[in-house]
């Protein structure tokens, strides 16, 4: 791990300074509707949306591979103030389009600390493509190690261009500050592994460091989060649409108008998502609600639920059945790419296969690891699998050996178990506790979707603890920067 960690910080310092200078005017303000139908423009959901554009490598890891392509990404610099010599908090952009900077409670951060805030979009997603086609040999370049590279030259690049926008020397350096949720969240973590002398320190909010192979904790949490009442209600759904599914496959299919889905595992992974979504972003009595009350009044807890994805999963989430679909998975130029790129990095590097566990699951049994490594199989061919044991050995996992990372969880969140959960030397680790605290509840506030303008907590059953955790994620910015290097450092 230590070699590896060693080569990469050599290979970064040779490309850099060949894309330092390679940024494009200025692209079109868009406006795209919100799940749930809404829309809303700068002054709402996004703190903007105006595109820039730089050259970044394709392959930080050929000596003789100089190929480049369009990298999109935002700034915001109402809090900077005229001189600019503030930090840049470096939002990560994860796994799908990353259309703006989002109005959430870094924006809030930001106008404390006087922060400019910059967000690269991830290789491969939304505008961000080397590609027309995502054939599968194509996608040999889409890896969070590639990325890391990617955000370091583009820290790298944008240092520079603050630098001679404002007539400074090349030698001037701001503090940084890095900040991601979810895989981004990892990303922000490793990002401080691997590249410290960059970053003042990093926000892994729900970052998932550790890949997991089976990953049946995922489960095992849903039926936590759920609690006794509803998670039987959920137990007896699945027993039922199991059963449903051997006499009469199309019929239950399309009560969930999911009949395009030929594949029964696939129609099954759907079936548990939409359950695992509403603990994961904050919204539980979405479906125990009403299967709770279907239970106790002998209704059909199938067409309950079946009703429950339809208009809550599917419509107002905005969830498309193709997604899951392995068939709609396998093509390579599809209308919405970011399905197949993140499972690819899926099959490819970190798993998260979130199977049934063997006794006492709340999704199907038949969502197991042998379907998972089917789907990698059949989606990109012979010999894509993710290689855990040698992602974990990279990063080093929940064992993680950085300094000046804030882990952050909520507790009702499913994904919680694949972060570090456990405090350590320079890294504390906060888990903030409400029954509706999920996904990157500490810059989302509850619920987690829809959007939450500034991360507003108010609707958290207890805002209270919300708070208490930002308090302690504004110290360790105070004090991590305070104590980095002073902004005219060279490096």
């Amino acid at each position: 791990m230590g070699s590896r960690a060693r080569f990469a910080s050599l290979l970064s310092a040779s490309f850099l300074l060949l894309l330092l200078r390679s940024a494009e005017p200025l692209g079109l303000r868009q406006q795209t509707p919100l799940a749930g139908g809404e829309l809303l423009g700068v002054a709402g959901r996004y703190l903007t949306r105006e595109e820039r554009w730089m050259n970044q490598r394709l392959d930080h890891f050929s000596p003789t591979d100089h190929r480049q392509f369009k990298q999109r990404y935002f700034e915001f610099l109402d809090y900077h103030g005229a001189a600019a010599t503030g930090p840049v908090f470096l939002r990560i952009c994860g796994e799908s389009s990353c259309d703006g900077i989002p109005n959430d409670y870094l924006a809030v951060l930001a106008k404390k600390f006087g922060a400019a805030v910059v967000t690269p979009e991830h290789r491969y997603y939304g505008k961000s493509s080397p590609f027309q086609s995502l054939s599968t040999e194509n996608l040999r370049f889409l890896s969070s190690k590639q990325a890391l590279f990617d955000l370091a030259v583009f820290r790298q690049y944008y240092q520079e261009t603050l630098n001679s926008r404002h007539n400074r020397s090349s030698g001037f350096e701001n503090p940084w500050f890095v900040f991601g949720v979810s895989y981004a969240g990892a990303l922000s973590a490793w990002f401080r592994l691997k590249f410290p002398h960059l970053t003042c320190g990093s926000l892994a909010s729900s970052g998932v460091v550790l890949a997991v192979y089976n990953f049946t904790d995922f489960d095992k949490q849903v039926g936590e989060s759920a609690g006794p009442e509803c998670k039987a209600a959920l137990q007896e759904t699945t027993r039922l649409v199991d059963e449903q599914l051997q006499s009469d496959s199309h019929s239950v299919k399309a009560l969930f108008g999911a009949q395009t889905l030929k594949n029964d595992g696939d129609f099954l992974f759907l079936l548990a998502d939409a359950a695992a979504t509403t603990f994961q972003y904050g919204n539980p009595d979405a479906v125990c609600s009403p299967l709770t009350n279907a239970k106790k009044n002998g209704k059909d807890l199938v067409k309950t639920y079946a009703q429950f994805v339809r208009d809550y999963y599917i419509k107002k989430l905005e969830t498309t059945v193709s997604s899951y679909d392995q068939e709609y998975l396998k093509e390579t130029t599809p209308d919405d790419s970011s399905s197949r790129l993140w499972w690819f990095q899926v099959c490819s590097e970190v798993a998260y296969f979130q199977v049934a566990p063997k006794n006492d699951s709340v999704r199907s049994a038949k969502v197991n690891t042998r379907y998972n490594l089917d789907l990698c199989k059949n989606v990109y061919g012979e010999g894509v699998y993710p290689d855990v044991f040698m992602t974990n050995l990279y990063y080093g996992g929940t064992s993680i050996a950085a300094s000046k990372i804030v882990f952050t969880n909520g507790s009702q969140d499913p994904w919680r178990h694949a972060s570090k959960q456990k405090s350590s030397k320079d890294m504390p680790s906060y888990l903030i506790k409400c029954s509706n605290c999920g996904h990157g509840t500490d810059l989302r506030g509850c619920p987690q979707l829809p959007f939450r303008i500034k991360g507003d907590s108010s609707n958290c059953t207890s805002p209270g603890a919300v708070d208490t955790v930002r308090k302690q994620i504004t110290k360790h910015i105070d004090l991590w920067l305070s104590q980095c290097q002073e902004p005219t450092r060279a490096w």
